[in-house]
């Protein structure tokens, strides 16, 4: 490959946590960095539930990329979209252009992912963005306006039902925080409703909440949040989704409930993002069921190793025979490796 510049360049794809981890792992090395991301900052995500119920503003958890990097002179930030990867000419294509490589680490992470039901996007929308949380709190806070208006006493209850469906990290954090905003933010906020008149229902087809962690800190998650108000379905299933309901069915007994709300919000599942699957359909590499890359033991793509796939687009599941966790410190950890090896 002709080399427009001696030192080796290092393009990173997502300004995420392990895409940051990588970029600043690599800061003080002899090597040419641009990092790739459609949006010129970085957001903290866990803190997206803050900005969706009011906690936070968005400022407080998007970062401007060029002022987390701009002491780092081997760094060049683009704000630009990738739409694929040749990964036999080592070549990056962009909307407006492409870029060569010599070492490539795409850390692009998930979307939201509706299991086959991509019209229930409109009437439960996910939470991945800072647009997203903005909407969604619109949509929170206008159904207690909407409900202060309504005479109709079925009409002001859908108002009042807010439905969450999945119980992770972030319907776990996300149902708690509309519980507390109903029944202390907005305490006396209204003249004709008691906002703690408001149901949370927070919807999980498995056995227990956050079944990625161990069996305890499940238990004590759904205790706290039941003190908090909200109800909690566990071996429920969504079969429907409108703009004026949710049908779920109890897996224990297949009974179906239908919940009248004009509020829900999707939590439920992810897949990894669609550049995943294109550089399967060009490598012949495997992918598992949400789509992620299976990788090598360095986090490499089998067949290229100057590919390396981290965060929650890896399938690393060498240690125990099961898949990482989708969550910020193994981002964080994937990116610092990728840069360590990529020093040597």
């Amino acid at each position: 490959m002709k080399q427009k510049h001696n030192r080796h360049h290092v393009v990173i794809i997502g300004g995420g946590f392990g895409g940051l981890h990588a970029a600043t792992r690599l800061r003080k090395s002899p090597v040419r960095i641009t990092l790739v991301d459609k949006r010129n900052f970085h957001l903290f995500q866990p803190l997206l539930y803050q900005v969706a119920t009011g906690g936070l503003s968005p400022g407080d958890i998007a970062y401007p990329l060029r002022s987390i990097l701009g002491r780092t002179p081997n760094v060049t930030v683009l704000a630009a979209e990738v739409t694929d990867i040749l990964p036999d000419e080592n070549k990056v294509l962009l909307v407006d252009g492409d870029l060569e490589y010599d070492s490539l680490i795409l850390a692009t992470g998930v979307v939201n992912h509706y299991f086959g039901h991509d019209e229930w996007s409109e009437p439960a929308p996910g939470l991945k963005t800072v647009e997203d949380a903005l909407y969604i709190r619109r949509k929170i806070l206008i159904a207690f306006e909407a409900a202060e208006r309504e005479n109709d006493p079925h009409a002001r209850r859908s108002c009042l039902n807010f439905v969450v469906v999945g119980g992770g990290p972030t319907g776990a954090e996300l149902s708690g925080a509309i519980s507390m905003l109903a029944n202390s933010t907005l305490k006396g906020e209204f003249s004709h409703i008691d906002p703690q008149e408001a149901d949370v229902f927070l919807i999980e087809g498995s056995d227990r909440l956050l079944n990625s962690f161990p069996e305890g800190l499940s238990a004590k998650a759904e205790d706290e949040l039941r003190a908090l108000g909200v109800h909690v379905r566990t071996r429920h299933l969504v079969t429907d989704i409108t703009g004026e309901s949710v049908t779920v069915r109890d897996l224990q007994n297949e009974e179906e409930e239908e919940i009248f709300t004009r509020t829900v919000l999707w939590t439920a599942g992810v897949r990894a993002s669609p550049l995943g699957r294109r550089l399967a359909e060009k490598t012949g590499t495997g992918l598992d069921g949400m789509g992620r890359v299976i990788v090598e033991e360095d986090l490499t793509l089998a067949g290229y190793p100057e590919i390396f796939i981290i965060g929650d687009l890896a399938h690393f599941a060498h240690q125990t025979g099961e898949p990482l966790p989708g969550v910020a410190q193994v981002a964080m950890q994937g990116g610092s490796y990728a840069g360590r090896l990529i020093q040597k």
